[in-house]
């Protein structure tokens, strides 16, 4: 934790420094990078408590249902302070007939979406989700023209591979290879699909950018990537094709910030991932998932685990996911984390994200008939059709007490999740005339709450604290539920 500490002390004082005049002037509601932090269109830091929302059976969106998404889900996410949501943008959707040409149909599907959610002023990053490629493999992601078996595999027939092993297959990692080598113009297609998704998007409100690709798969160099972190698929490969969909982007949308994952097994394991900066590009972002070994372990009966583990586990991911955006000039976002039922490890995972200042998207609001998950605990509802069936542990866990907006850079959260205490301190920027802006979780503040602010004052409106600075210097606000 003292490497995490002072990593962050180092990358907080970094962030200490005014908005541009590009971003003071821009006027729509949208994320953009500061430093290490987001900020929105009043450069408030923004920290983000969000749920994925990938819908990832055909026809890629989720349909206007109760066991989809509807108005009254998009309410459910502002009750409970959820300011954020990764929404799936597959590929597959977006030209599913050939490269460069997009179906109207489904933006008006994935437009129904963002109306929602913008309404609720609610966050959202357009995440091109893939999962073992597609179909044929028994995952999802690219169109059927993307997904040409490549021989000597296709002269025999597939034989299903459950996920995640299927990634393992020669066949699928040559299907990855073939992608990042640009064979039959693979990558060209992919790119298109993001200049279509851009130009569509690009004056969206509420948006926080593009999440270009889910967890990327190495290829057949995968065992080096479990064990080394595979440093030569990252410039081979990763870092080009990253590159690529970066320029796709920014020739239909120069302010969104575009999001890099790194390969997949980054997520499960204590590995480095080594992307780089970018010339001339500041509005990057690294979107990272953070999967600890021992909650699957655990699951599974497997002697010796214990999700206790996890802790040392959450910090080493933060601590890294710090040094990787610092070093390709980026923000970073814990995009994917959880999809357990196991309470004592996301409450692990949500307190190490707000000890290194972290915003996050949690795997996953509904489970959605996943077909590509080791279980259905992924979601927060036994019933996805029906929202008093919320798993209430997991959601207490959930919806925490926290800074949604702050009026200069914040220096340390702290919330107990089990007696509602918060804490937080902060640096105010007196140029910013907007408030800072705390959510205060209902669900361990069912009688009302006490507010305690050093260097600043407070107004109390239900859920929401207000908090103004009288001076320049760092502001402390405590809160308190009542018995």
């Amino acid at each position: 934790m003292k490497k995490l500490a002072l990593l962050l002390a180092a990358l907080v004082a970094l962030t200490v420094v005014p908005v541009s005049s590009a971003s003071a002037a821009d006027t729509t509601p949208r994320l953009q990078r500061q430093g290490r932090f987001l900020v929105d269109q009043y450069g408030r830091v923004v920290i983000v408590h969000g749920l994925n929302l990938v819908w990832k059976r055909a026809p890629y969106a989720p349909p206007d249902t109760a066991a989809g998404f509807t108005a009254e889900d998009a309410a459910w996410f502002a009750k409970y302070g959820f300011n954020g949501a990764r929404l799936g943008v597959l590929w597959a959707g977006v030209t599913p007939d050939q490269p460069g040409v997009a179906d109207p149909a489904y933006f008006r599907r994935i437009d129904r979406m963002t109306k929602l959610l913008s309404s609720k002023k609610i966050w959202t990053l357009f995440d091109m989700h893939q999962d073992q490629w597609h179909e044929e493999y028994g995952g999802e992601g690219v169109p059927d023209w993307a997904a040409k078996r490549p021989l000597p595999f296709a002269l025999t027939p597939w034989l299903p591979v459950p996920f995640p092993e299927g990634y393992w297959t020669p066949e699928v990692s040559t299907v990855f290879d073939h992608f990042w080598a640009n064979k039959d113009n693979l990558l060209t297609g992919w790119a298109a699909a993001w200049k279509l998704v851009a130009q569509h998007y690009r004056n969206q409100p509420y948006s926080m950018g593009y999440d270009l690709l889910n967890e990327p798969w190495a290829g057949i160099e995968w065992p080096s990537c479990l064990t080394t972190g595979c440093a030569a698929s990252y410039s081979s490969e990763l870092q080009p094709a990253m590159t690529r969909g970066l320029e796709a982007v920014r020739k239909a949308d120069t302010k969104n910030i575009v999001w890099w994952e790194p390969q997949q097994f980054t997520g499960g394991q204590k590995l480095d991932s080594y992307y780089t900066a970018v010339a001339g590009e500041k509005n990057l972002g690294f979107s990272w998932h953070n999967y600890c070994p021992d909650v699957f372990f655990e699951s599974q009966g497997i002697p010796g685990s214990n999700t206790d583990n996890c802790r040392d586990y959450t910090a080493d991911r933060e601590t890294h996911a710090l040094d990787q955006a610092s070093r390709m000039d980026a923000a970073p976002l814990m995009t994917e984390w959880g999809a357990t039922d196991n309470v004592n490890a996301v409450g692990i995972d949500a307190d190490g994200a707000d000890d290194a200042l972290m915003g996050w998207t949690y795997w996953a609001y509904k489970h959605w008939d996943d077909p590509t998950t080791a279980d259905d605990s992924q979601g927060l509802f036994t019933d996805d059709a029906d929202l008093s069936t919320v798993k209430m542990d997991k959601l207490r866990q959930l919806v925490r007490t926290y800074p949604q907006a702050t009026a200069g850079t914040p220096t340390t959260i702290s919330y107990d999740a089990a007696t509602g205490l918060f804490s937080m301190t902060y640096t105010p920027k007196l140029s910013i005339q907007q408030p800072t802006q705390i959510f205060v979780s209902p669900l361990t503040s069912p009688h009302g709450y006490d507010v305690q602010v050093t260097g600043g004052t407070a107004t109390k409106t239900g859920s929401t604290v207000l908090v103004r600075a009288t001076s320049a210097k760092t502001v402390t606000v405590k809160v308190t539920p009542k018995p």
